[in-house]
């Protein structure tokens, strides 16, 4: 029995939805792979838990110190669910942790901040992106030949069990969202797209948590478009949900930290139609005018969205080919044996000790500044004021996403936290 160790902050998401069908898929095809899992602090919503539990994997929450070091102790891997969440990097950095062999399977771009700190890169026996985008970072293109061997990509789809394969929808338009309404993700300047979109009446059926409804309300007032968003919070059925759509206006933020875009797949999957902007991350799942439409412009936006109306059949054509397309290349079963064949690899190698805090620091200030890609940007005493139009400026006044207001929530009393925290407030 091949023993894997799964670290990670916790199992929300499109994390837990990656890991959950990670576990559901490897007890059918690959049952000598036991998979374990510690989670660094207890779970909001229990959906992927109880699905990782109901494969009998045993699962431990914020175990003690010596219960975390003899997990790894035992483990013949130890894969790390890599994104810049505080409470993992203080699990990392605070323990003397065991030898390990380790593999990085990351869930963030690292294009934009967060970044990943390149010495992370060296330590990992594996290290795993979920999207082949994350090739394009110049820390990635930088590396040496020998540390470039151990990189590979295992997208992270949680596949799409209970999704119905896509019905004919020729009918009206009708244009959602689908995932966060956070504005590190979703476009700032979400409703100018759509203000350029000459349609009376036009609603866009927004579902996932409720993140700036106000902001979006008062900016959808602001254009004589007030009641243009029908906020549908969040859910669990989201078969149910997307029935009610055909058109998914997938605007994110250029400088987004998104991979694999489980939001996106799971739309494309029951055959609605994608408008994307031309961003990394998106470029790897839509192949243009084939599976989706890829926009730069809002103007763009709205010619893509005019031609989607007029054509109804053509707009079922594209549904089809996406739903073919994602269900092919993002498939559960792919997944697996992709990351199947690390563990393999893996095995072939001796255990080694890692010293997590030469990589990210022995502080949380530390911890936080170790994924900032211009470091410079802070110091002792101060915070370089950001470009107020900079896309990037969003992902820095978020509550969550290994911000500073994030670290300060675990790390209230660290002074440069504080300190920090405070200058960017004073900003607003």
């Amino acid at each position: 029995m091949i023993k894997v160790l799964h670290l990670s902050a916790h199992v929300g998401g499109g994390v837990g939805k990656a890991l959950s069908g990670l576990v559901v898929e490897s007890a059918v095809v690959s049952p000598e792979i036991s998979h374990s899992f510690v989670f660094f602090e207890p779970q909001e919503k229990p959906q992927f838990l109880e699905q990782i539990t109901g494969c009998g994997c045993d699962v431990y929450v914020v175990p003690q110190p010596a219960v975390l070091k003899q997990l790894i102790d035992v483990a013949d891997i130890v894969q790390l669910e890599f994104w810049n969440h505080p409470l993992t990097l203080q699990a990392l950095c605070c323990n003397n942790l065991p030898a390990m062999r380790l593999l990085v399977w990351c869930h963030s771009s690292g294009l934009y901040n967060p970044v990943i700190p390149t010495a992370l890169f060296s330590a990992a026996e594996r290290f795993l992106f979920t999207s082949p985008c994350s090739f394009e970072s110049e820390r990635v293109i930088q590396l040496p030949d020998d540390v470039r061997d151990r990189l590979g990509v295992v997208s992270s789809s949680g596949g799409f069990d209970g999704l119905p394969w896509p019905a004919e929808r020729p009918g009206e338009l009708a244009m959602g969202y689908f995932g966060s309404l956070n504005f590190a993700k979703l476009h700032p300047h979400y409703v100018d797209f759509l203000a350029a979109v000459d349609k009376p009446g036009l609603t866009v059926r927004l579902i996932g948590d409720l993140t700036n409804r106000d902001i979006l309300e008062r900016q959808s007032a602001l254009i004589g478009r007030e009641g243009m968003f029908e906020f549908r919070g969040y859910s669990t059925d989201i078969a149910a949900e997307l029935k009610a759509i055909n058109v998914l206006a997938y605007l994110l933020n250029p400088e987004h930290y998104g991979t694999t875009e489980n939001a996106l797949l799971e739309a494309m999957a029951v055959g609605i139609v994608p408008i994307v902007l031309d961003n990394p991350a998106e470029r790897h799942i839509i192949e243009d005018n084939r599976t989706g439409l890829i926009v730069s412009t809002p103007s763009e936006f709205s010619k893509a969205v005019y031609w989607l109306a007029k054509n109804p059949l053509e707009r079922n054509k594209i549904g089809k080919q996406a739903a073919k397309s994602v269900r092919s290349k993002f498939s559960v079963n792919r997944m697996v044996s992709s990351i199947n064949d690390h563990y393999q690899q893996l095995l072939l190698m001796n255990k080694q000790y890692i010293a997590f805090a030469d990589i990210f620091g022995t502080e949380p200030a530390d911890w936080f500044l170790s994924c900032q890609g211009n470091q410079t940007y802070f110091s002792s005493t101060n915070v370089l004021k950001p470009d107020p139009e900079s896309f990037s400026i969003h992902a820095l006044f978020e509550e969550s996403k290994g911000t500073i207001f994030h670290f300060l929530k675990y790390f209230p009393n660290d002074k440069r936290l504080n300190q920090w925290a405070n200058m960017l407030k004073s900003w607003r």
